[in-house]
């Protein structure tokens, strides 16, 4: 114990920044108490692939809005998701029904054969302002919360109103990149409000924003 006392004196007093980055590494590494260990950010480095605290699989957003989509899903919704993958099964485990879209086709048939009983896996080739973004309206169902982390983005927001459930959400990721936007405004042009959520997110290292856009009355509460 003195000796790592002083050890530590001495790092602050001749080394003061390779101090502080000990200290930070003692907080956040060797302390399996940290956000980065609760939040599966470790455990998703060594996995390579976004999971939680026990290794389950979770949505490749920030920490924070998988947080709220923990406590605000619920086992009656109907899900939609542009961008299907971890997070579909994520989604499977606490809603209705998802029905996911993926534009690649490679990874459409590793995932399907693993989905679960509750998951419609489409596929369908990306494009811009066709059938992709479409698919929402195509299947004739209305949804509760509809997922946006696929392709052409702002076009597959704008379908999404049309099938969209009177207390539904709509969950737009990486939502602080310039070509978003026009979707944001149109949503907001359409009655909506937008709550950003900004955390770092599984095997990455910057801060990252997801827009939940919302309406008076919807199923998160918000």
């Amino acid at each position: 114990m003195q000796i790592q006392l002083f050890i530590n004196r001495t790092l602050k007093r001749f080394f003061p920044k390779q101090a502080l980055h000990y200290k930070a590494y003692s907080a956040l590494i060797r302390n399996k108490c940290s956000y980065l260990y609760l939040t599966g950010w470790i455990q998703s480095l060594d996995a390579k692939k976004p999971v939680d605290k026990d290794g389950n699989p979770i949505p490749w957003m920030n920490f924070a809005v998988i947080q709220i989509l923990e406590e605000r899903l619920k086992n009656d919704q109907r899900l939609f998701e542009y961008g299907s993958g971890y997070s579909t099964s994520f989604y499977a485990r606490r809603v209705k029904s998802v029905t996911s879209v993926e534009y690649d086709k490679s990874w459409y048939e590793k995932i399907k054969p693993t989905v679960p009983e509750n998951v419609r896996l489409i596929f369908k080739e990306k494009d811009q302002d066709g059938d992709y973004c479409r698919v929402i309206t195509s299947t004739d169902d209305l949804y509760d919360v509809v997922v946006i982390d696929g392709r052409d983005r702002v076009n597959c927001l704008k379908q999404s109103l049309r099938a969209l459930s009177s207390t539904g959400v709509i969950i737009l990721d990486d939502s602080s990149r310039d070509s978003y936007q026009e979707g944001i405004a149109f949503a907001k042009e359409n009655g909506f409000r937008a709550l950003n959520i900004e955390s770092i997110k599984a095997t990455d290292t910057v801060v990252d924003r997801t827009t939940i856009l919302y309406r008076d009355g919807n199923c998160f509460g918000l």
